[in-house]
């Protein structure tokens, strides 16, 4: 079970660096076009708010990455830690801005958060 765990957090951190690409560097190509469904002007008008969105999913892959290789009990604590936040945060998005956000971060997030719980 630990590996599994390792392995969705591994990949919720490799989802947030893909969010943090995508808002701060891709907002205004196809791909973040795309994504907010904005026409170029809006993306323009919004890429600041994007690229620092981008940046806060940045910091959270930093601190999942750190959770994996970081050794118990910090490692433990960390994934919580940096888990919780993605879950919160996914929660918030998909609550308050579009519902997709529940499925492409709050979900995995909790997928992540009940293995890494589960292997402990």
């Amino acid at each position: 079970m630990e590996t599994t765990a390792n392995v969705l957090v591994g990949l919720v951190a490799a989802l947030h660096a893909y969010f943090l690409v995508l808002e701060m560097f891709l907002w205004e190509r196809r791909p973040g076009r795309k994504l907010s469904g904005f026409d170029a002007a809006m993306a323009r008008a919004t890429a600041p708010l994007a690229a620092n969105q981008g940046l806060y999913n940045g910091f959270l892959a930093a601190g999942l990455i750190w959770a994996l290789i970081a050794d118990d009990p910090t490692g433990f604590r960390v994934q919580v830690f940096f888990l919780s936040c993605v879950l919160i945060a996914g929660l918030y998005g998909g609550l308050t801005t579009n519902r997709r956000i529940l499925m492409a971060q709050a979900a995995p997030g909790a997928l992540a958060l009940t293995a890494v719980l589960l292997a402990r």
